[in-house]
């Protein structure tokens, strides 16, 4: 017991508490490594402890939260940004948390996604679900799964989400899981700037007709706005399907055949139907 509370004690720990608000077991295992510290019952007796303490709080299997001195460790809000790069050791928050994380998402949601390539896990906690999505086939049999990838720090935490040129792409790719059409064209058109290098890059990784005709048409719309050369419509139209498409399989209805894209677009998105509405 001496042994266990001269661990509890280490000044590292707190060190450790205070530069991950979000931890894995993994994590903490490395860091013990480090002190020369580790054996599995040292890990379960620290777990016990600190959890006992209100000091840190198990969201699920191997993964944890710390919860500030002074706080509520059953109320304390635990960030979902956090809670959803954390999910998987190759985790990175896209589509619409992606929008919501740079700030340009039209509505903010409880639900959180990342990608990964190993099996996507749903997590309910707090008032958040945490939801996995699978990495693009297209992205994995390349080695891809980073491109267009920023890898930054929240909380002093670690963490990877889509820049704004994949998440561009991205969203129009998955709209069935990225929100309403309105909610996708808003937040889009709420982006300054493209590198759009990159975007068409990023659409070439994808492989996916649709998806470049459904870039090649929100470019085209957004043409001055976006500052967009001839050259990238004229590469994204030698990419659109041979034969019309719906812009999305769930909505068939109340569709217009944009010719140059072979694209059937709801006449909500064509009118935006949602500013005259306002």
């Amino acid at each position: 017991m001496s042994e266990n509370n001269q661990i509890f004690k280490q000044p590292g720990l707190n060190e450790f508490f205070s530069q991950h608000a979000v931890f894995t077991i993994e994590e903490l295992d490395s860091f013990l490594h480090s002190r020369k510290s580790f054996n599995l019952n040292t890990r379960k007796s620290l777990l016990s402890y600190y959890c006992k303490k209100g000091r840190i709080i198990n969201i699920r299997r191997g993964l944890y939260a710390t919860i500030p001195y002074g706080e509520d460790p059953l109320s304390y809000p635990v960030d979902p940004y956090l809670l959803a790069a954390k999910m998987a050791e190759d985790a990175i928050l896209a589509y619409n948390t992606a929008l919501q994380f740079h700030g340009k998402a039209y509505s903010i949601h409880n639900r959180f996604l990342y990608v990964s390539s190993k099996k996507p896990l749903t997590l309910k906690f707090q008032k958040y679900e945490i939801k996995g999505v699978l990495t693009p086939s297209s992205l994995r049999s390349k080695g891809n799964e980073m491109f267009g990838v920023t890898v930054l720090k929240r909380s002093g935490v670690e963490l990877k989400v889509t820049n704004l040129e994949r998440t561009f792409v991205d969203v129009l790719d998955r709209p069935d899981i990225s929100g309403s059409w309105e909610e996708i064209w808003r937040s889009l058109e709420s982006i300054e700037f493209f590198d759009l290098d990159q975007a068409l890059a990023y659409v070439l990784l994808l492989e996916n007709k649709t998806t470049a005709a459904k870039v090649g048409l929100f470019l085209e719309r957004h043409k001055d706005a976006l500052i967009v050369e001839e050259k990238y419509l004229e590469r994204l139209q030698e990419l659109r399907p041979r034969q019309p498409h719906y812009l999305s399989k769930n909505r068939r209805k109340d569709c217009h055949l944009v010719k140059n894209w072979n694209l059937m677009v709801p006449v909500e998105i064509l009118s935006k139907s949602w500013e005259q509405e306002q």
